[in-house]
């Protein structure tokens, strides 16, 4: 991956993430933990080309989506 894209898919990951936490009262350590379980970070990069074009709102109503299915 490009130097410049990979920046912009790390700066969308962390920006994300971060949200993602707040979203769902998570520290750091428990949004790790999760992401271990869930690969929500892997999701991000390879969905960045169609994600970063639509809104946190909509990107997060997404991870709620892969989440809940994979705990079933």
């Amino acid at each position: 991956m490009e130097t410049r894209k990979f920046n912009n898919v790390a700066y969308f990951q962390v920006g994300i993430a971060r949200k993602y936490m707040r979203r769902h009262n998570l520290t750091p350590v428990q949004f790790v933990e999760r992401d271990k379980q869930y690969h929500i970070l892997h999701f991000l990069e390879i969905g960045y080309e169609p994600f970063h074009l639509t809104g946190d709102e909509g990107v997060l109503d997404e991870l709620d989506e892969i989440v809940a299915e994979q705990q079933i």
